[in-house]
């Protein structure tokens, strides 16, 4: 009976060791996912949506690129679309934008007909930037309202990210294209009558990491509580 409980114990010793370096790993793994300028790819001109903030579906990757396509066929007017998941420590949303428009677009005979919308899917903050030759169509009031109230205000209210950047794109493309600018869409405010309201799609990844965590914590404490409660009956399970 000792060698089964001797056993037992270190049987629930590596246990225990091994969840608990797998909670270090999964809580200290998360802040790495910040983003800098080098860590986006090079400028490819025949991609229209870098979509490292992972928030966009392929069918609505393949729909809003098929309008930005469509867009830089018919005018000269292209639109780049960046999502990150993490702005890196100190970076803002427009210095990032600023700072890859350069990299991507280096000189104002590159940058001239371009633009650029930038998504942080943590903070639900972003930027636009485009080129001069575009100011005559996308002025700075509507530059801002595209990123502000389009794109962003949407998603602070609950809507989905997918639907926000399907607006925008189709907002960008009528404004670039020379017609009237349709303005924002409406936004309709949301309350909550006794339901949960779904969650945005950028938060399921952190609500599927506490959830392992906690689980993974569960896993520990019920085994050492197991261990302990064999402990306590022993002695009367012996006499």
């Amino acid at each position: 009976m000792k060698r089964l409980l001797s056993k037992f114990k270190k049987n629930v010793q590596k246990a225990v060791l091994l969840l608990s370096a797998l909670v270090i790993t999964i809580t200290f793994a998360a802040p790495a996912i910040a983003v800098g300028i080098y860590d986006i790819p090079n400028f490819d001109p025949n991609n229209w949506i870098v979509d490292q903030g992972d928030i966009i579906s392929l069918s609505n990757e393949g729909k809003i690129s098929s309008i930005l396509e469509d867009l830089a066929k018919r005018t000269g007017n292209e639109v780049r679309v960046v999502t990150i998941r993490r702005l890196d420590y100190g970076e803002t949303a427009e210095s990032f934008t600023e700072a890859l428009f350069k990299k991507w677009f280096p000189d104002s005979e590159a940058q001239a007909n371009q633009t650029l919308l930038m998504l942080d899917s943590v903070t639900n903050t972003g930027a636009i930037l485009r080129g001069n030759e575009s100011d005559p169509l996308l002025s700075d009031d509507i530059a801002q309202s595209i990123a502000n109230e389009t794109l962003i205000a949407p998603l602070r209210n609950g809507n989905k990210y997918n639907q926000a950047f399907l607006n925008a794109s189709d907002r960008l493309n009528k404004v670039l294209s020379g017609e009237p600018d349709p303005g924002p869409p409406e936004i309709v405010e949301t309350t909550r009558v006794g339901i949960d309201v779904p969650k945005l799609e950028g938060e399921e990844q952190g609500n599927a990491i506490a959830w392992i965590i906690g689980l993974l914590i569960a896993a520990t404490v019920i085994p050492m509580a197991t261990y302990y409660i064999y402990l306590a009956v022993q002695p009367s399970s012996e006499g």
